[in-house]
């Protein structure tokens, strides 16, 4: 995977410092493929036609929680003296005290971390980035690193038998709805966004990054990570960016309301059309870009903002989008930024802690990352965070798949339903097959 000459010039650098950069070509998702068993932690992410960043293992890391997470989180990283090459890892949970269920072992509330040893991609070029925590040897970070090998092509399950099972049922689910639905109509709350869980079962392993890369390769317009811990691995294709911060430009694009994608191109041009014409679906959208809106002019001197929502067109399902672009009045980080907007209406509610409040009562799976976030950022607080959707938690032979829809006066049980058997679809439908 890598030249000798690459390696060589690595050892050399790591001889008179602790840190390194060379130039390689090598792919970021190849490198996590090819490297990620040798590895308690290994992650990637990419976004559509921009950074993508494959690293192993953890020089440093800061994980937090409570209600000051991102605070925590970015005084960390703004403390931790970082070379402008490193680029590191961002994940959270979607509640502020982190994942509760066993499931989500290891996967704390906040965490960020600079790869051991990380290839990133950006502007045409790629860099393998290396940086040595204490105590550690580089000999045997560059032994490990000679001994990679080009992963081929990915292998997706063919499994024989699987189990699959709705947490709630579909009935229980579409009560729970109900409930959102009576609680909206009597004033307690404008919206809320209700998930729920199936859990597929196999009888042979399942290889992450390699389900992984078959998600960047379907989904060229989705931010695709995987975020391995232990035996545990959080891997998804999200149409969302929550924030990002380059420089003094800030921007945001939410996505709420959803239709099908029809089979041809009339039918799918009518069901945007319809989606577009949604007085339900247009209303919970502004929901959400009210609020984000709301709660970037404090921190911005000017924003953009559409008057009307575009459509998102996904390989299974469509959206109403919006694009929100500011100039930052300070220099706000993109840590402190996904805290400022999460959870945005797009994935808790309206007001936010009376939804909060309410889906804490009525969801009975723990949500964790899902619903989350997902990202990157560098030393001056630049960098990505995607939505954690279209994500599932593979653990030994059980793949956790999360799929949720907003709830607003006038939803309709049903419908919501199969909003989320879309959701659904593209990890269920590798993961079941036969």
């Amino acid at each position: 995977m890598f030249a000798s000459s690459t390696l060589n010039d690595l050892s050399n650098q790591l001889s008179r410092g602790s840190s390194a950069v060379v130039d390689v070509d090598v792919d970021p998702l190849d490198f996590v493929r090819s490297g990620s068993a040798s590895f308690a932690v290994a992650s990637y992410f990419g976004s559509p036609g921009g950074t993508r960043i494959g690293g192993l293992g953890v020089a440093w890391q800061e994980t937090s929680s409570g209600d000051d997470r991102f605070v925590k989180a970015d005084a960390a990283r703004a403390a931790a003296g970082w070379s402008a090459a490193v680029r590191a890892l961002v994940g959270f949970s979607f509640a502020d005290d982190g994942p509760r269920q066993p499931e989500w072992d290891g996967f704390a509330a906040t965490s960020v971390h600079v790869p051991q040893a990380a290839v990133v991609e950006e502007d045409g070029c790629r860099r393998l980035v290396v940086a040595m925590p204490p105590g550690l040897s580089a000999e045997d970070l560059i032994t490990t690193l000679a001994g990679l090998q080009s992963p081929g092509r990915s292998v997706l399950p063919e499994f024989a038998d699987h189990v699959v099972e709705a947490t709630p049922p579909p009935g229980e689910w579409r009560e729970e709805v109900a409930q959102a639905i009576a609680a909206i109509k009597g004033g307690a709350m404008l919206k809320a966004v209700l998930a729920r869980s199936v859990i597929v079962r196999t009888e042979g392993p399942v290889l992450a990054f390699d389900l992984v890369e078959h998600l960047a390769h379907e989904y060229p317009q989705c931010f695709a990570f995987g975020w391995q811990i232990g035996d545990a691995t959080f891997i998804g294709a999200s149409p969302e960016l929550l924030v990002e911060r380059s420089g003094s430009k800030v921007r945001s694009q939410p996505h709420a309301g959803s239709a099908a994608r029809g089979r041809g191109d009339e039918q799918d041009r009518a069901l945007g059309e319809g989606l577009l014409a949604s007085a339900k679906d247009r209303r919970e959208h502004a929901l959400v870009v009210d609020d984000i809106v709301r709660r970037l002019e404090p921190v911005t001197t000017s924003l953009q903002v559409p008057t009307t929502p575009s459509l998102r067109k996904m390989t299974t399902v469509q959206h109403l989008s919006t694009t929100v672009d500011g100039v930052l009045s300070e220099d706000s980080s993109v840590i402190e930024l996904a805290g400022l907007l999460h959870p945005t209406p797009a994935v808790g509610g309206v007001p936010r802690q009376e939804a909060l409040a309410f889906i804490d009562k009525v969801e009975r799976m723990d949500r964790g990352w899902y619903l989350g976030g997902v990202g990157w950022c560098d030393a001056e607080g630049n960098g990505q965070m995607a939505v954690a959707l279209r994500c599932g938690l593979l653990r030994g032979d059980t793949a956790h798949l999360q799929a949720g829809a907003g709830i607003v006066a006038d939803s309709d049980p049903e419908a919501e339903l199969i909003e989320t058997r879309l959701k659904f679809g593209p990890l269920l439908s590798v993961l079941t097959a036969t």
